[in-house]
């Protein structure tokens, strides 16, 4: 074995910028890239919590990046919002099945980050 990793190897001397664009690993970390979405999912991922509990939890958040945090991962499919009818309304934010199978491969990408961090 080479050694080489033959998605990059496949690549052309000159990558056109809109098959860059179109790339789904560049979409996903483009998506993933913010400052406010990998520590909402990993809060997400050791339990449900209600919205005052994710902004109390994650310093510096405000309430207007929290909710656009949340309902882009709603609509990402990721985590599930369920109101429940109490007054007032209480709602509670988890992860879905395809947000629990980002988990892995988070964790994977979080290990060679730590691995590289100097001694």
């Amino acid at each position: 074995m080479s050694g080489r990793n033959t998605v990059v190897s496949s690549l052309p001397a000159r990558v056109p910028l809109a098959e860059y664009e179109a790339c789904p690993v560049t979409e996903v970390f483009r998506r993933f890239g913010d400052k406010w979405t990998l520590v909402t999912l990993m809060l997400l991922s050791e339990r449900t919590h209600r919205f005052n509990e994710l902004q109390h939890r994650i310093e510096g958040i405000s309430q207007r990046m929290l909710t656009r945090t949340l309902r882009a991962l709603e609509s990402d499919g990721l985590v599930q919002r369920t109101v429940h009818p109490t007054v007032p309304p209480s709602v509670e934010y988890s992860l879905t099945p395809p947000g629990r199978s980002l988990l892995g491969p988070l964790a994977e990408i979080a290990a060679w980050a730590v691995g590289r961090e100097p001694g």
